[in-house]
């Protein structure tokens, strides 16, 4: 039911009570949340902009892993928007089976502004280490319709089902049925919903330029994540002033986690009129502030 519950899933059939989880920081929430729930420790492992948003992997192989269970990965990235890479993903898989935990990549954004596809378990010897999950809601458009999918080698695939159908009873089938057409469409399909993305992209980032944001053009995804000048002191301030003053909500980067502590990230889920006019509100607020 969505991939969000994958991870659930995920967790309750391979983390018991004291096994370590590691976690990106910055990174999607859910990750830590869900280990918590199911007894498990989070470890979270830092992604720094100076590395590209890539896990510094030599330092979590000079590390204690013996009690890891799972390594969760998410590429292309939430909230960077950072693509990943054939030779990251070899480097992490080879990490994993030196290690003995399972590598999960949470990969929902892969159609989203982004051509270079490119599955973790593509890698050779991933399928003995790795589970791969996907979603429609982002890039079919299907966001509240539940559809979500995991995709590994059979071992952990029957482990999880063990989970799952203890939890529900099937999908309605003319749900499954909407999916399947909707995974064949061509890819003109794709082309069209991004060219709307696109557009939408390019007011957010005008808006990131109205705040003297600094922000990377190849992001891919549904977010623009942009850093605060160095003049900003506090993110949570700011971001709170400037929706008090211009009635703009924009989520800042820490709710990810401490290395978000200075970013923030613009979603691309409103439509073009609403981003025109917060840049227009932003602009007023910048007219009207010491910013």
């Amino acid at each position: 039911m969505g991939s969000k519950e994958g991870i659930m899933h995920i967790s309750m059939a391979f983390v018991n009570p004291g096994d370590d989880v590691l976690v990106p920081n910055p990174g999607y929430p859910t990750y830590s949340s869900v280990t918590s729930l199911t007894g498990g420790k989070v470890r979270y492992y830092d992604l720094e902009e100076e590395n590209g948003w890539y896990p510094d992997i030599q330092k979590l192989d000079d590390g204690d892993l013996s009690k890891v269970k799972i390594m969760w990965i998410n590429y292309p990235h939430m909230p960077t928007g950072t693509k990943g890479s054939l030779k990251l993903f070899e480097k992490l898989v080879a990490l994993a089976l030196k290690h003995g935990f399972l590598l999960c990549n949470d990969n929902p954004y892969s159609f989203i502004l982004n051509k270079e596809y490119l599955s973790l378990l593509s890698v050779d010897g991933a399928k003995d280490t790795a589970l791969e999950l996907n979603s429609l809601s982002k890039s079919h458009n299907m966001a509240g319709w539940r559809v979500g999918m995991v995709a590994g080698h059979r071992e952990y695939i029957a482990g999880i089902l063990k989970v799952k159908s203890n939890m529900d009873s099937g999908m309605f089938r003319g749900i499954q049925a909407a999916a399947a057409e909707a995974l064949g469409n061509p890819p003109s399909w794709y082309d069209t919903v991004n060219s709307v993305y696109a557009k939408r992209r390019k007011i957010a980032e005008e808006i990131m330029n109205t705040l003297n944001c600094r922000f990377d053009r190849n992001q891919t995804g549904l977010f623009v994540w942009g850093r605060l000048p160095e003049g900003i002191t506090s993110c949570e301030q700011y971001v709170e002033e400037i929706l008090n003053k211009a009635n703009v909500f924009i989520t800042p980067g820490f709710i990810f986690g401490s290395r978000g502590d200075r970013y923030i990230r613009i979603s691309l889920c409103a439509d073009e009129e609403t981003l025109l006019e917060a840049k227009q509100r932003i602009t007023t607020f910048k007219q009207i502030t010491n910013y």
